[in-house]
């Protein structure tokens, strides 16, 4: 399998920056093919190829940012849940991310297209993390019968929260209490 053209790559990172802007800018609302070709150069033509809906451009910025905040398991349990979270939380600090997030899960209880988006995010978003868990247990550091969607939703639950809800912002400090919390409570 050949390596994607690296034309074919700048251009969509373009268009993913150009669609990231513009959420950030003027929301979802703002978010169409046409202001997308302007501000990044590429034609609608290959926009409507490549993300046919609106949704898709949400979807694929948001997938861009997770894929670039995950990181390789390294085995040590307390640095790779804070290394996961740490990305967690530059991802719910920055303006694009976060716009796009309040979009999906805005829509994602009206519209069934979000709903997936939001389903498929979730999935992709803490895979690192369930499988950092499922290696712990497997080694002994965590107990055997550990429920992970609930460990999941012990660790992401307070970045979200924080962020998403109570619109306040977080340092690297707080995602330290958070794995901390979890690995005291669960040992």
């Amino acid at each position: 399998m050949r390596p994607p053209d690296p034309r074919t790559v700048r251009s969509r990172d373009t268009a993913l920056t150009a669609a990231r802007e513009l959420l950030i800018e003027q929301g979802f609302a703002g978010l169409t093919h046409g202001a997308v070709a302007t501000r990044s150069g590429i034609s609608r033509a290959t926009l409507y190829r490549i993300w046919p809906e609106p949704t898709d451009l949400v979807r694929a910025t948001l997938t861009r940012h997770i894929a670039q905040a995950r990181s390789e398991p390294t085995g040590d349990l307390r640095a790779d849940l804070r290394r996961e979270l740490a990305g967690t939380r530059a991802m719910l600090h920055d303006p694009g991310s976060d716009q796009a997030m309040r979009v999906v899960i805005e829509r994602a209880a009206v519209e069934p297209e979000f709903a997936r988006i939001k389903q498929a995010l979730y999935r992709s978003g803490t895979r690192v993390v369930r499988a950092v868990l499922t290696d712990a247990v497997a080694r002994g550091e965590l107990p055997d019968g550990l429920d992970i969607d609930r460990a999941v939703d012990r660790l992401f639950g307070p970045l979200f929260f924080r962020r998403l809800l109570a619109d306040r912002t977080f340092d690297l400090d707080y995602v330290d209490d958070v794995v901390d919390d979890f690995l005291q409570g669960t040992a």
